[in-house]
């Protein structure tokens, strides 16, 4: 395979619980690891400003390839600066491929050699996104980190007699992602080039994910990437998949990130088990929801009637905004009661920061 690879991450150490820390450098800044990074999947994460982001030590955040490229347009962005601009986060950028969101459409896309026609889901327009067509989206938008475009399968009876297909696939479509991704950065300095992850797949199948994941170590893309889970199967066997991978990663200088997981002990698990960065939905969708996390991994549902008249914060042993501010429970359940879109704000700062905190215990 071509060889694309420059090495963006320096580790620091190995932990006694077979967590590492490390240091990610990118073109916008060094990010320390493990990280997670929130979703801002139409350029911005849901109802934060890029400040409040910070605030609760993100250095990272994820794009939606698949929604931008449907809205505004790659091109838009483009224009209006690249999605640093965009969103006026100055920090580093990672965009996923896309290959989630066109696989939750199944009755809307068919899949063949070439890449994967959909069906607008608004406008009913027929779109066609290929391997190519995905990294020149990605670097259009000004990603400092992309993803190769990857074909992924469910869990049900139907989509595990597919699984085979979609391995072999996903690695020819790295190969042609690999090919569009040198020629698009023909002429950057190397690094200055964005890093490109290269995606692990085999669904609960060890032994198609070893493969892959030896396929993906030697194409020399510079990042791993572990997709094709939180996909549907339970916590014990995305587990087994995690532990089963996690000896086998080789010490070539590469950041590992796993797709899609949001849960504080999926997140602990995985960070234990050789993981650098992850990703997901949840802490923000949970808080707009009047739910968040409290020491301990508990979740509280603030709608409760129990917090009527709570005058304490989410969780006094939070250092976050929401929590140092004084923002009582209370407070928040009446807010939430009355559709004030400022409680689920607040809850977000305070559910990313806890995940936040997670991570840099590991790193301390």
């Amino acid at each position: 395979m071509s060889d694309v690879k420059t090495t963006f991450f320096e580790q620091k150490s190995v932990n006694h619980d077979g967590s590492r820390m490390g240091i990610l450098h990118t073109r916008r800044g060094d990010v320390k690891t493990p990280t997670f990074m929130p979703d801002g999947t139409r350029g911005v994460v849901k109802s934060l400003t890029a400040e409040q982001v910070k605030s609760t030590g993100v250095d990272i955040v994820l794009a939606n390839t698949y929604h931008l490229h449907l809205q505004p347009g790659e091109k838009v962005v483009q224009k209006l600066g690249g999605l640093h601009e965009f969103g006026k986060w100055q920090g580093p950028i990672l965009t996923d491929s896309g290959g989630f969101q066109v696989f939750s459409l199944s009755k809307l896309r068919k899949i063949t050699e070439e890449g994967v026609t959909f069906k607008h889901p608004v406008t009913g327009e027929m779109r066609l996104l290929t391997p190519e067509t995905s990294m020149q989206i990605q670097l259009a938008l000004g990603s400092d980190m992309i993803v190769a475009f990857d074909h992924l399968t469910g869990l049900d009876e139907t989509s595990i007699k597919d699984t085979h297909e979609a391995f072999e696939r996903t690695h020819r479509w790295l190969e042609r992602c690999i090919t569009e991704y040198n020629r698009l950065t023909a002429d950057m300095p190397p690094e200055e080039r964005p890093i490109l992850f290269g995606v692990v797949q085999g669904g609960l199948d060890k032994n198609l994910r070893k493969k892959s994941l030896e396929i993906v170590q030697a194409s020399g893309v510079a990042g791993i990437a572990i997709g094709g889970l939180s996909v549907g199967e339970s916590k014990e066997e995305m587990y087994k998949i995690l532990e089963h991978l996690a000896p086998l990663y080789d010490d070539s200088g590469r950041p590992r990130f796993l797709l899609g997981v949001g849960a504080p002990p999926d997140i602990r698990y995985a960070i234990e088990h050789g993981i650098d960065m992850l990703d997901c939905v949840l802490p923000t969708r949970n808080a707009r929801h009047a739910t968040v996390w409290v020491e301990g991994d508990k979740k509280l549902h603030l709608t409760n009637a129990q917090y009527i008249e709570d005058a304490g914060p989410i969780d006094e042993s939070c250092d976050c905004y929401t929590c140092k501010s004084g923002y009582s429970k209370g407070f928040l359940r009446h807010q939430f009661k009355v559709s004030e879109p400022l409680a689920g704000s607040l809850c977000s700062i305070h559910n990313l920061r806890y995940l936040q905190r997670i991570c840099e215990g590991y790193r301390d």
